[in-house]
C-alpha cells in the first residue's frame, strides 16, 4: 500500500493539473460503501495534503475537490441505501462484514444526523451510516446539510493532518 501512496503522490506531484481530479475521486473511493471497505484512500489523501499544503491556492483546490468529492460518496451510498434497503446487507462486500451495518445502524439510531458527521470521522461507520440514513429515509435535505457540512470539515481535518506530518518530516530531514 506505501508503495502505491507514493505512486499516487508522485503523479500528482508530476501533473498538478490532474491533482484536483485524482484528490476527487479518491475522496469519493473513501467516502462510497463498497470501494472504502476495499480500499482505505484516506493515507493516499493525507499524504497529498503534505504535498499541497504549501501552496494556499493549491491547497484550496485541492480541499474543495475532496470535499465534493466525498459528499458525492456518501450521496452515492445514501441513494444505495435507499435504493436496496435490507438487500444491500447480502451484497458483496458488506456481506463480508455482517456487524457494519447492524452497528451503523445503532449509531444512527443514536445520533440521528449527527451520525453522518461523526461518522465521516470513522472508517467502519463512514461505509455504513450513509447507506442506513437512505435505507431508514432519513429526510434529504437533512442528509445533505450535515453531509456536505461534514465532507468540508473531513476533507479539511485529513488534509491540514498532511500539511502538518509533511512539515514535521520536512524539520526533521533538514535537522538530520
Amino acid at each position: 500500500m506505501q508503495d502505491f501512496i507514493a505512486t499516487i503522490t508522485a503523479f500528482a506531484d508530476a501533473h498538478r493539473a490532474w491533482a484536483p481530479l485524482l484528490v476527487l475521486l479518491l475522496a469519493f473511493g473513501e467516502s462510497i460503501a463498497f470501494v472504502s471497505l476495499l480500499l482505505p484512500f484516506w493515507g493516499m489523501l493525507v499524504a497529498l495534503g503534505a504535498l499541497f499544503g504549501g501552496s494556499w491556492i493549491e491547497f484550496l483546490i485541492i480541499w474543495a475537490a475532496a470535499s465534493v468529492g466525498a459528499a458525492l460518496g456518501d450521496w452515492v451510498s445514501y441513494w444505495l441505501g435507499a435504493h436496496f434497503k435490507d438487500k444491500i446487507a447480502a451484497m458483496w462486500p458488506l456481506s463480508r462484514y455482517p456487524d457494519l451495518l447492524p452497528k451503523g445502524q445503532s449509531f444512527f439510531d443514536k445520533y440521528g444526523a449527527w451520525a453522518i458527521v461523526l461518522g465521516r470521522f470513522s472508517g467502519p461507520f463512514r461505509a455504513s451510516v450513509s447507506i442506513i440514513a437512505g435505507a431508514s429515509r432519513m429526510n434529504p435535505l437533512i442528509f445533505q446539510v450535515a453531509n456536505w457540512s461534514s465532507a468540508f470539515l473531513w476533507a479539511f481535518v485529513l488534509l491540514v493532518f498532511g500539511d502538518f506530518i509533511g512539515k514535521i518530516m520536512a524539520y526533521l530531514h533538514a535537522f538530520m
